[in-house]
Order: C-alpha cells, then structure tokens, then sequence
C-alpha cells in the first residue's frame, strides 16, 4: 500500500510540475511580448515627442517672422535681431550636442 501511495504522490507531483512549466513558458512569452510592446510605445512615445518638438519649432519661428518688420526700422536693426537669433540658435545646437 506504501507503494501505490508513494506512485500517486509522484503522479500527482509530475502533473503538477508539467503544469508549472507549461505555466512558466507561456508567461516567459508574454514578457517577450510585453517587453516587445513597451520598446514599440516607447519608440512612439519619442517620435511624437519629436514631432510636437518640431511644431514648437515652427512656431517659434513664425513668432519671429511675424516680429521682423523691415518696414517698423532700419535694416541694421533688422540685422542685429537676426544676429542675436542666430546666436540663440547656436546656443540651443551647442546645448542639445552635449
């Protein structure tokens, strides 16, 4: 009676364990799945985020446009703004090549 009980015992183990691991790789592959989709977000994540960059740029840019009016001062004036642009904007490629 030993024996048959010892023989159920590790039936029962054995069927256990196989479901253990089948439980185990279905979950290792929804961690390969789930770390795939985090990396694809991510990646979604910094191309907007550079796309809402690129707006801000543009922005920018037509609030400058919109400020130089050659017709308000001399052109010298007009000159030292673009300058002082162009200067900013060196900062701004200086900082972002850190």
């Amino acid at each position: 009676m030993d024996q048959e009980l010892l023989k159920t015992n590790l039936n029962g183990l054995e069927r256990k364990i196989l479901v253990l691991v089948n439980e185990h790789k279905n979950l290792k592959e929804e961690l390969k799945s789930l770390k795939k989709e985090n990396q694809d977000l991510k990646g979604a994540i910094r191309a907007r985020d550079e796309q809402l960059a690129g707006f801000h740029n543009q922005a920018k840019i037509t609030k400058i446009v919109d400020s130089l009016n050659p017709e308000d001062g001399s052109v010298s004036e007009l000159k030292k703004k673009v300058d002082e642009y162009i200067r900013e904007i060196d900062k701004c490629i200086a900082h972002l090549s850190r």
